[in-house]
């Protein structure tokens, strides 16, 4: 099952030179909320700590190398040391991983993942059920569909389990290879069975393209993984003459920069996309040239679009080429650049903030779509952007 979150990122390109990562949210979040980040502080945290960042919530890659290299030394674990250290700091977004863990993303961030191929969400309190299944992926082969309840993984019961604690055994927490096995406890209607499932790598499915019955293109992206700025603009190309685009980006937890700008390039002849500085120096995203400027778009937003997703709308919303709708997006707007320690481990570390064209900072504050719409289902936030699009003479 994919996750969202993040990111090693070295573009090239569009980029003008810069190694970046935008992190998802959902992985420090998660380490913290499941217990993964140590409680202890090691010695060389306690002597490192002593040289302070030189910003508030920035971290010095030479500091944080260094109290890895002093715990590994005294006999302790470098990247628990980094893991206290970066939490210390005040850096909100930094993350340090092991290189399983490392390696892992980014062969997500390439589109593709191991696990079974099912999505998971919460159905009451204590009740996790089935929300997709990927075509050709394991479990759509045994036959599990949506709807059917997740009772057991590896028979350890699932009530009072957070969906990201689900999804960390379905995949095995990352260091599950293909080949491997996870047996689950199912439950439709009165039927109940035991359903073994062999992990296998799996292409992830970032991008859905379909026509509405008012001739709207419907473009939802979910995540910006390797190659999905293409996929929108080819959609947008493809897509009739006279029809709206309403890019669904509810849900997005960013990813790929590089991708997010391309992705913007599908509606923008060149320009700004955003600026962002790394310790202190400025710098720039532009998008291609030769991207439709005439059709109408909206784009639907809500408090899980983040990070490179945040990018995008702000691209769209300060140039003019979008109508944004929804609710307030999540406000993930600082860049990480990763940094190698010394027992192998990757510490992504924030280095600096970008912009949207019009200059306005996202990192805590997210953006504020032009039409704002309480909805806790989604569903009347799609209806509105569709009556707004077809306002715009988004219509076949």
């Amino acid at each position: 099952m994919p996750t969202g979150p993040d990111l090693c990122l070295r573009p090239r390109g569009v980029l003008r030179g810069a190694a970046l990562t935008l992190v998802f949210a959902g992985v420090l979040a998660t380490a913290a909320a499941t217990g993964a980040l140590p409680r202890q502080e090691p010695v060389a945290v306690k002597r490192a700590a002593q040289q302070a960042p030189s910003r508030a919530g920035t971290v010095d890659p030479a500091d944080l190398s260094r109290a890895a290299a002093e715990a590994m030394a005294d006999g302790k674990s470098g990247k628990q040391a980094a893991e206290e250290f970066v939490s210390r700091s005040g850096d909100r977004w930094g993350a340090v991983y092991d290189k399983a863990e490392f390696e892992e993303f980014a062969q997500a961030l390439d589109g593709s993942y191991t696990g079974v191929g099912l999505s998971a969400r919460k159905a009451g309190a204590d009740r996790i059920e089935v929300s997709r299944v990927q075509a050709g992926g394991p479990a759509a082969k045994a036959g599990l569909r949506a709807g059917d309840r997740l009772v057991t993984v590896d028979g350890r019961p699932l009530a009072g389990l957070s969906v990201s604690e689900v999804v960390a055994l379905l995949r095995g927490d990352g260091a599950a290879e293909a080949g491997s096995t996870v047996t689950l406890g199912v439950e439709r209607g009165r039927a109940a069975w035991t359903q073994p499932l062999t992990r296998a790598r799996l292409a992830t499915d970032a991008v859905t393209v379909r026509r509405l019955d008012d001739g709207t293109v419907l473009i939802k992206v979910s995540a910006f993984t390797k190659g999905v700025g293409e996929r929108v603009r080819d959609a947008v190309r493809h897509a009739p003459a006279r029809a709206g685009v309403l890019l669904d980006l509810r849900g997005n937890a960013g990813g790929l920069v590089a991708e997010a700008t391309v992705a913007a390039s599908a509606f923008l002849d060149g320009g700004l996309v955003a600026t962002y500085d790394v310790d202190g120096e400025q710098r720039a995203l532009y998008a291609q040239s030769g991207g439709d400027t005439a059709r109408p778009v909206v784009a639907l937003v809500d408090g899980g679009t983040m990070s490179a997703a945040e990018l995008l709308t702000g691209a769209l919303k300060d140039r003019g080429r979008a109508v944004t709708v929804g609710s307030r997006t999540f406000g993930k707007g600082s860049v990480q650049m990763p940094s190698t320690l010394p027992d192998g481990s990757v510490a992504e570390l924030t280095v600096g903030h970008y912009r949207t064209p019009a200059g306005h900072g996202v990192d805590g504050q997210g953006i504020t779509p032009d039409l704002v719409v309480s909805d806790s289902t989604g569903e009347r936030a799609e209806e509105r952007a569709r009556t707004v699009l077809s306002g715009l003479g988004g219509g076949s």
